[in-house]
């Protein structure tokens, strides 16, 4: 395979420079290196998403039609690749990458005229209503009831690690509305607003110290059947068709910036015996294996994109890609933390927030190695855990 960029591609990649060196102000370049999960800030993801838009670069993967970029594969994995380098604020996926495909292909001719412009431009903020208490992984055991009364359903229950929940004004939403038969079949895809009465966020402190996920309650919650997506009790086709696109991506060219920080992490801090870390074999070995293996990825993501060029879904190549890139980070996330050593102990969530004027204890390049590696340890179970992938790629690819 051969990975040199034509000629065509490095101009591309050159324009895709340029315009980050332009763009991409010291503050949302500092809001992006303190990010420490998927998810930027509100406040700053949504800025870089209004430059995006103006620019008409916010959606490569969107069709031109609804406002997209009409970019090839290749120019999509450059742009990923290049903000990744670059750092980039990562932009809320939960409206342009999942909400707005399932749109697309399962929405009325109305919900894609009222949604998608709305999703382009950052005018709405979306969460995802997947998950419930005892009901994660399991997808299909959800239980948040949606009864019908007339034009509307009404919803009670709960949904939990609803990210970003209390910055969203909308949520896309699982709930039960037939409970005989196959969980699957019982399931049907609405949309909803959060101001709705009855509709409350309560906030979980993750282990990092983030307010970044929320549980929801719903009591009797009412939400017109003209925000149903697809048919009733048909939403288990929905989901599927929407976790395709939460689970794929290019996670290469930021696993190999996160390596190349573990390098100069480890150039500047000492082994036990004193020399630098990055000169004790061991661990050079341990930073050497991780390399080889985000190369081995790259490859992988160039196989499937060039898939994905014949016009083909993600389909099972999407759990592959989610399941190597998962364990890959947290690999990373490990080696970082081992890497800064005793400093990774200190809380310090003031100082690694954007413009804080608190100084860090102990070199500022360590301030998100822990935050990170307690985050992303949800890395291998959010979108499907990475056992739910294994399974997937037993059956789709192994006919197992």
């Amino acid at each position: 395979m051969d990975l040199n960029l034509t000629r065509e591609e490095a101009t591309f990649r050159d324009e895709v420079r340029a315009f980050l060196d332009e763009k991409l102000t010291p503050e949302l370049k500092e809001a992006g290196s303190l990010t420490t999960s998927v998810f930027t800030d509100k406040e700053w993801n949504l800025k870089w998403q209004k430059i995006l838009h103006k620019k008409g670069w916010v959606a490569p993967a969107w069709p031109v039609e609804y406002g997209g970029t009409g970019w090839n594969e290749m120019q999509k994995y450059i742009w990923a690749s290049e903000c990744a380098r670059a750092g980039t604020p990562h932009l809320s996926p939960m409206g342009l990458r999942m909400c707005a495909p399932v749109l697309m292909k399962y929405g009325t001719p109305e919900q894609k005229a009222f949604y998608l412009p709305r999703i382009l431009a950052g005018e709405d903020y979306w969460c995802q209503g997947y998950s419930e208490p005892g009901s994660g992984s399991d997808l299909a055991s959800l239980q948040l009831r949606a009864v019908s009364d007339g034009d509307d359903y009404v919803l009670n229950g709960s949904k939990i690690w609803t990210t970003h929940a209390h910055f969203a004004n909308r949520m896309f939403c699982l709930v039960r509305t037939k409970s005989d038969g196959k969980p699957q079949e019982g399931i049907t895809f609405i949309l909803l607003e959060m101001d709705t009465p009855g509709l409350k966020v309560e906030p979980i402190i993750t282990l990092a110290g983030e307010h970044e996920v929320n549980q929801v309650f719903f009591d009797d919650v009412r939400v017109p059947k003209a925000n149903r997506v697809g048919p009733e009790n048909e939403g288990w086709t929905v989901a599927k068709y929407l976790l395709e696109f939460e689970r794929g991506g290019a996670y290469a060219a930021g696993l190999a910036v996160g390596i190349e920080k573990i390098k100069m992490i480890a150039a500047a801090e000492r082994s036990d015996h004193g020399a630098r870390l990055i000169d004790d074999p061991a661990f050079r070995a341990k930073v050497s294996e991780a390399e080889i293996s985000v190369q081995a990825m790259e490859i992988t993501e160039h196989c499937v994109m060039s898939a994905l060029s014949g016009g083909k879904n993600p389909g099972p190549a999407s759990s592959m890609l989610k399941t190597c890139g998962s364990e890959m980070t947290q690999k990373i996330d490990e080696l970082a933390v081992e890497a800064i050593a005793y400093y990774a102990d200190v809380d310090q969530h003031a100082a690694r927030m954007p413009g804080s004027n608190v100084e860090p204890v102990g070199p500022r390049y360590g301030l998100t190695s822990m935050p990170r590696y307690l985050n992303n340890r949800a890395s291998t179970i959010y979108g499907g855990s990475n056992e739910i992938q294994r399974g997937i790629m037993a059956k789709l690819v192994l006919g197992l």
